[in-house]
């Protein structure tokens, strides 16, 4: 599949195409919650992007610092929509630090109890029928 460049697009359905949101609707919502800000401000969905626009997106505790480069309309492959954008390498470090952290919050707390399976019930009926 090709990239197909437009010359004008709509801020929610670059989103889109982009692959930062599923859906144009769910774009639609995180820049009307204030979840998307293009150059410093609060834009509206049919704000027209131009390349070399800044954008900050939101999404749940991750925070993407990206620039525009190319204009598309149409939602391709995600190895092709990466070819939109370019992120700021500081954005990204602190992406992948607030990853890693959760990550060792994880693993430092235990997991939760849980049934045993069909291998475990065994074992343990095993274990109670040999010393009982």
């Amino acid at each position: 599949m090709q990239l197909q460049p437009c010359d004008k697009v709509r801020l929610d359905k670059w989103l889109w195409a982009a692959r930062f949101f599923k859906t144009r609707a769910l774009a639609t919502e995180a820049i009307n919650g204030g979840h998307v800000h293009l150059n410093g401000s609060r834009p509206r969905p049919s704000r027209t992007l131009a390349i070399g626009d800044e954008l900050t997106i939101r999404k749940g505790q991750e925070s993407f610092a990206i620039t525009v480069l190319l204009l598309s309309d149409k939602r391709g492959p995600a190895a092709i929509a990466q070819q939109l954008y370019t992120e700021d390498e500081e954005s990204r470090l602190k992406r992948e630090q607030i990853v890693e952290q959760r990550r060792l919050e994880a693993a430092a707390q235990p997991r939760q109890q849980r049934r045993p399976d069909k291998k475990g019930r065994r074992q343990i009926i095993r274990f109670i029928n040999k010393n009982g």
